[in-house]
């Protein structure tokens, strides 16, 4: 199982000190929220309630029931306040206070919200407290909440985003697998925590997706619609979209005419699905050569979402009549390669990053990204604060990295209008002689098999 050690650390630190706090908690669906409170719980005095989606009446008593329980005390409570009254310390130590699923408790039409920061106040219980209020809907969390809370949300004192985990955790959770085989989980899977646990490194990449996506009874099986439906309604628009991006429509007039729907709506709904992290505008990284670049270009972000549209759901009717190990063999494994390629240059972003955390990198770097050419890309750019450049060219498919590549990586600099200190050359396969002997004579030119990730 993945451990969230950062942000146990976090919420930690928090219950260590002096005054009581709140706390907002979230992440998306999956995002393994419910483990890391109970890791956090754990050993500590605590008082758990998971939201209904209900009336507010009904929330309120089967809250009341749970407290009333919970401390001995009769159900009789006619407000949230009365509720919160109801607590007693068992050892002295601060108590934490868990409003889990809170998107369908707090809200504009109670006084739920204002009843735990009078609680946090000590209006209702003299101890200290650390209130939790956790939601699996990143957009409540970020839009909704903010205005519910209006003017009371200097009452949260810290706010924790769960972001998926990165490629090095899924290296860290998959011990037994190559590199290879880590970035095609990474490429299928993401970083969501929970589709982490239940992935099975003992077995292989096709195995995996036989028995968990394409088999009716698999855990991943409706999970790219049922994530996209958790947050929005008019699923069969959304499906539309996805799938007419994820066949390379990629800008919003390529949207317009294969889709059929203007592009107001489509605009409209492009907003709605980056708001939980599915799709986004990617922006290339900002050089002199800004009219060589490619502008206005939609991608689909979550990586399981993005393998569901561009494999599965085009042949739905081929997943009921094939089995698991024909359709992977027809559908998948052909591009599956070509697909994986953009998360290899994520991965080698990654390792760029990690390496300027450490300051093993000749210039600090301020930001990193990609330039997307139109006639050409630099899959990634780093940049100093002083405009000092290193560059990185990522190379999945090709059975050898040639230096053709090089050259083609020098064009791609000369349309950019950028010069670098050093070039980084990452390969998942080797490196011709030609290559390797630029690199020796040329310190500059740093050469990265895949195995050093």
């Amino acid at each position: 199982m993945v451990t969230r050690t950062n942000e146990l650390k976090k919420l930690d630190t928090i219950y260590q000190k002096s005054s009581s706090d709140i706390v907002l908690l979230y992440g998306r669906l999956g995002s393994g929220k419910e483990a890391l409170i109970d890791d956090f719980t754990t050993g500590k005095q605590y008082f758990y309630y998971r939201s209904r989606q209900c009336s507010d009446a009904k929330q309120l008593k089967y809250l009341d029931e749970q407290l009333s329980a919970e401390y001995d005390r009769a159900v009789d409570s006619a407000s949230f306040d009365e509720c919160f009254k109801k607590f007693r310390s068992k050892d002295g130590s601060k108590l934490v206070v868990v409003i889990d699923e809170a998107q369908y408790a707090i809200k504009k039409s109670n006084e739920l919200l204002a009843s735990l920061i009078s609680l946090k106040n000590k209006k209702l219980y003299p101890g200290k407290v650390m209130i939790i209020i956790v939601s699996s809907s990143i957009v409540w969390a970020e839009n909704n909440f903010p205005e519910i809370a209006g003017s009371s949300a200097n009452s949260v004192d810290e706010t924790i985003k769960l972001e998926n985990l990165s490629f090095l955790d899924v290296v860290r959770a998959f011990p037994s697998y190559s590199v290879a085989q880590c970035v095609s989980t990474y490429g299928i899977v993401g970083g969501v925590s929970e589709y982490l646990d239940r992935w099975n490194g003992k077995k292989s990449i096709k195995d995996n997706v036989c028995e968990n996506i394409l088999t009716p009874t698999g855990f991943l099986y409706s999970a790219a619609e049922g994530y996209i439906s958790s947050e929005l309604r008019e699923l069969s628009c959304y499906n539309t979209i996805l799938g007419s991006i994820a066949s390379g429509n990629e800008k919003l007039n390529d949207l317009f005419e294969d889709t059929g729907y203007s592009r107001a709506k489509i605009s409209v709904y492009m907003k709605n699905l980056a708001a939980f992290d599915v799709v986004d505008k990617v922006v290339s990284f900002e050089t002199g050569g800004w009219d060589n670049t490619k502008k206005g270009i939609y991608r689909i972000v979550d990586p399981y979402v993005n393998f569901w549209f561009t494999f599965v759901y085009p042949h739905l009717s081929e997943l009921i009549s094939y089995t698991p190990d024909r359709f992977y063999d027809t559908f998948i494994a052909p591009k599956l390669d070509e697909y994986l390629e953009y998360y290899f240059v994520n991965v080698c972003r990654e390792y760029l990053h990690l390496l300027n955390m450490v300051g093993q990198l000749p210039i600090k770097l301020t930001k990193i990204g990609t330039w997307l050419g139109k006639e050409g890309t630099i899959d990634v750019i780093g940049q100093s604060s002083n405009r000092e450049n290193v560059v990185g060219i990522c190379n999945w498919t090709e059975k050898s990295m040639g230096y053709d590549a090089y050259e083609k990586l020098l064009e791609s600099m000369k349309q950019a209008r950028i010069s670098a200190n050093t070039i980084f050359m990452f390969s998942a396969t080797k490196f011709d002689s030609k290559l390797v002997e630029l690199s020796k004579e040329n310190k500059s030119i740093v050469l990265v098999d895949m195995t050093e990730l």
